[in-house]
């Protein structure tokens, strides 16, 4: 029976962590990915004590996917769309709403330490005169969404424009509100709302701030926007590039950078996986000081019992990942579908849960169902991995968007080629690093986004080939033992706790008023 993850009942009463990791929308109820990493990372520091805050829009009502370890002491979590959902009543609107206002969409549009701590400030300020959640839902809010609405977005619909409005500065309120868990050192695992509360952690408290991105979130949250159906474009830009009118996209991605550049220019340290991550980091005003690059790492004993597939077994590809529409499960089954004539009796896995966007798990049952790919696609769900490694011959990754995913190192500790969209630092994964001495040679094959015909074909090219085969899972397994240990994440985030923990606190931010 696993342990349950504790739940700190109320802030206050919660013991003092060493390191508060805060997080948005996956652990400790999403398997894989960061969830997996935020397991790993605790696990890997046995004598530092650890609290996690989880951001979320609303209670979830999801069982955790993981036991709790010994070390972490309590769970806490933060709802973005709780936010003045029950007002208190009574109570007189305080004079100054007006300049809270203009604070919070200084904030939002373009971020930085000053403009959170002016915030802050105003909020404080505020707080001692009037229930906040009140002012939220008041008369005066309503005006000042109308003031805001005038200057920012006065060409499209108010209406889109308020609850775009309302949600937005619901959820950073609920960040600026939410009581924070006492601990040394406060770590982030990405920019928006996660990264706003670091920043404000190291703004109240003097104590450091620490962000690991994964990928950058501005540029992932970029990506959802453009494809997201609930967000109504009610502005006509025609083929305009430099049209400077203002649509609720636009407004959304403007927010999120300026959580970002809040983040970056408030923590004291920012680490990512690999180096091409950090140029926009330095864009939104990360430091050069502050940046480092811890890269994955993978516990390579984990591994060691797994054969290569043998040659009498269906060949298989497997695509390991969840079910959603940044990893570009459809065209996964499009290469599928190209490749089943070549390739007889092919099996195409897809391992990974299904439940996050049941109607995209829908549309790629219903594209199965189109190709008459039934026996060939199959949906397995969550599964322990170790027992479906060795029966697999390549391993794909369709996604639009990663950093430096886990499935990746997984596979090239079994010694099994990869191929892979061009995102993240999978290039360098696969094929080395420029400086690399003395070559390993490649462990898999890069392509092109929604390129099923590439994907099929290189997928194709391991499957029909077995010397080929063998020869990129050994390379891709001797890149990955000598670069991607994790002993060697262990050790470098153990190194920067430490340092973090021993910090003096800060009377004050630098940057902040008095």
């Amino acid at each position: 029976m696993t342990k349950p993850i504790p739940l700190a009942n109320t802030n206050a009463a919660s013991a003092d962590a060493d390191i508060c990791i805060i997080v948005e929308g996956c652990y400790p109820y999403i398997p894989g990915g960061v969830s997996a990493w935020i397991d790993w990372l605790i696990k890997s520091q046995p004598d530092t004590r650890f609290s996690v805050v989880a951001l979320w829009p609303a209670p979830m009502k999801m069982p955790s996917r993981y036991a709790a370890p010994e070390n972490l002491l309590h769970l806490d979590h933060l709802y973005l769309q709780q936010f003045g959902a029950r007002p208190s009543a009574g109570g007189k609107v305080p004079i100054g709403i007006e300049r809270l206002g203009d604070c919070l969409t200084r904030l939002m549009t373009g971020g930085g330490a000053i403009a959170l701590t002016e915030a802050m400030d105003e909020l404080a300020y505020l707080r001692r005169k009037q229930n906040l959640s009140q002012l939220f839902n008041s008369p005066a809010a309503w005006q000042l969404a109308q003031d805001m609405y005038r200057q920012e977005m006065p060409n499209g619909s108010f209406l889109h424009y308020f609850w775009a409005w309302r949600a937005l500065l619901g959820g950073m309120l609920s960040v600026l509100e939410f009581p924070l868990p006492r601990a040394k050192a406060y770590h982030t695992i990405s920019t928006g709302y996660a990264g706003l509360l670091a920043a404000r952690a190291r703004l109240e408290t003097g104590r450091p701030a620490l962000l690991t991105e994964h990928g950058i979130y501005t540029n992932e949250r970029r990506i959802e926007l453009l494809m997201a159906d609930w967000v109504a474009d009610t502005i006509d830009k025609g083929h305009v590039l430099d049209d400077p009118r203002i649509d609720l996209r636009d407004m959304w991605i403007r927010a999120f950078e300026a959580y970002a550049r809040t983040c970056y220019e408030t923590v004291t340290d920012v680490v990512t996986l690999y180096s091409d991550n950090q140029r926009p980091q330095a864009l939104l005003g990360a430091d050069a000081r502050k940046l480092k690059v811890i890269a994955n790492g993978i516990d390579l004993a984990r591994f060691q019992a797994i054969a290569p597939a043998p040659e009498t077994e269906r060949p298989t590809m497997a695509l390991i990942g969840r079910v959603v529409p940044i990893k570009d499960v459809k065209t996964y089954i499009e290469a599928a579908n190209l490749l089943k004539s070549s390739v007889a009796n092919l099996r195409a896995w897809v391992i990974g849960p299904t439940d996050e966007d049941p109607e995209y798990f829908k549309e790629c049952q219903a594209l199965v169902a189109e190709y008459a790919l039934e026996d060939t696609v199959i949906f397995t769900g969550p599964v322990n991995i170790l027992e479906y490694l060795g029966q697999i011959h390549v391993m794909v990754l369709t996604s639009l968007s990663e950093s430096q995913p886990l499935v990746v190192l997984e596979a090239g500790a079994a010694g099994i080629p990869f191929v892979s969209t061009d995102v993240g630092s999978c290039r360098e994964i696969l094929e080395g690093h420029a400086s690399e001495n003395p070559r390993i040679g490649h462990g898999g094959t890069i392509t092109h986004l929604a390129a099923a015909d590439e994907i099929a074909a290189a997928c194709g090219a391991y499957l029909l080939d077995t010397n080929l085969r063998r020869q990129a899972g050994e390379a891709l397994r001797a890149r990955v033992a000598a670069h991607y240990t994790s002993k060697k994440a262990t050790d470098a985030y153990s190194s920067l706790y430490a340092r973090l923990m021993t910090a003096e606190t800060a009377d004050q931010h630098p940057m902040a008023r008095t």
